[in-house]
């Protein structure tokens, strides 16, 4: 990696910032100003001026910290010892004119060395998968393949590598294909498969977890994959005192055409030529206190989206962890598949 990756502008914006940091993969990005370095902007630094502020068109100048941390070049055979000091992910080593002359990177086994997240979860396996037929005309959405197993795999693997080892599937269609997948499997976590007998959407489904979930859970859709500290979420939610904590992905879409907006005397008011929107979207993933399961009525069809407004309406804390573009694999649909299955292919 070199070390033009992690340098930004001050002037920049943050969500230059935000693509640049999925980039470096190091959850901190150093800012420079007519070439010498001013400050550091970490993930934390981002996410906290979104929940504060959700200007989405702020610079970097307006966030970043600009008491950073940093050795001169004399020093750098101590850069381990000072970011296990700091709890930081790369140091700038800079030289007399606070020109970055090198980064050193903790390249720890960030995820084996975790402590255990002992968290359940669950994720909504039943769906019929519409959006990706004809796939799911012969296999559940569940077992579609992404490489060489199938995603609900990729997303059980993902969750016990942070600790994770008691999950629970909520089944319905083709159910008994994914029982028979897993009983083959060799695992060293555990399973849980909750049968719905109707379909009962996103949400209802978890009505049929009373008295088996009484603490803090993690909730999927069974095609996603968000590629982030789930460690790091947890304690979010639980610092915030949130009900649930709902995971948003900022969004970017670019309009392929030139956008007019007329006036109220019909005239044109203002013209974009190819605009780009961003935007934060629901990912499909939660964390979610146990209230909610106990007060679900029984076997009534509901998405989770619904469960989230009516407690948000009737006052409890919702709260939201961003998470940059890149960090969401959605494979809800056919091309995004694609896009995923060649994702894990290159990350593994």
């Amino acid at each position: 990696m070199e070390i033009r990756d992690f340098l930004i502008d001050e002037e920049s914006t943050m969500i230059e910032a935000m693509a640049l940091l999925d980039k470096v993969a190091k959850k901190v990005l150093f800012v420079v100003s007519d070439g010498k370095f001013v400050a550091a902007l970490t993930d934390g630094d981002i996410r906290r001026w979104i929940l504060k502020k959700g200007n989405l068109e702020a610079k970097v100048k307006n966030i970043a910290n600009y008491s950073p941390k940093f050795l001169y070049e004399k020093d750098k055979d101590n850069a381990k010892e000072y970011m296990k000091k700091y709890s930081i992910e790369a140091v700038p080593i800079v030289d007399d004119y606070m020109e970055i002359i090198s980064v050193t990177c903790w390249n720890d086994k960030k995820i084996n060395n975790r402590k255990k997240l002992n968290v359940p979860v669950v994720i909504i396996a039943g769906g019929f998968g519409t959006r990706l037929y004809p796939y799911t005309k012969i296999l559940p959405k569940p077992l579609i393949p992404i490489g060489e197993i199938p995603i609900i795999e990729h997303i059980i693997n993902r969750f016990h590598k942070y600790g994770s080892d008691k999950f629970h599937l909520i089944v319905n269609h083709k159910k008994n294909m994914i029982k028979a997948y897993f009983s083959e499997v060799e695992k060293n976590y555990g399973i849980a498969y909750i049968d719905e007998d109707i379909p009962l959407g996103t949400g209802g489904g978890l009505s049929l977890l009373k008295h088996k979930i009484n603490s803090t859970f993690i909730l999927s859709n069974c095609d996603i994959i968000i590629d982030e500290d789930y460690e790091k979420m947890y304690n979010f939610h639980i610092k915030e005192k949130n009900l649930i904590t709902m995971v948003c992905s900022l969004k970017k879409i670019k309009i392929p055409y030139g956008v007019i907006e007329i006036s109220e005397n019909g005239e044109i008011e203002s013209m974009k030529e190819k605009p780009e929107l961003s935007f934060f979207t629901n990912t499909g993933m939660y964390i979610v206190e146990p209230k909610i399961i106990n007060e679900l009525e029984d076997n009534m069809p509901i998405g989770f989206p619904d469960i989230i407004e009516k407690y948000r309406q009737a006052g409890e804390k919702i709260g939201v962890y961003p998470i940059g573009e890149s960090s969401w694999m959605d494979m809800g649909q056919l091309d995004e598949m694609e896009n995923m299955r060649k994702r894990l292919e290159y990350d593994e």
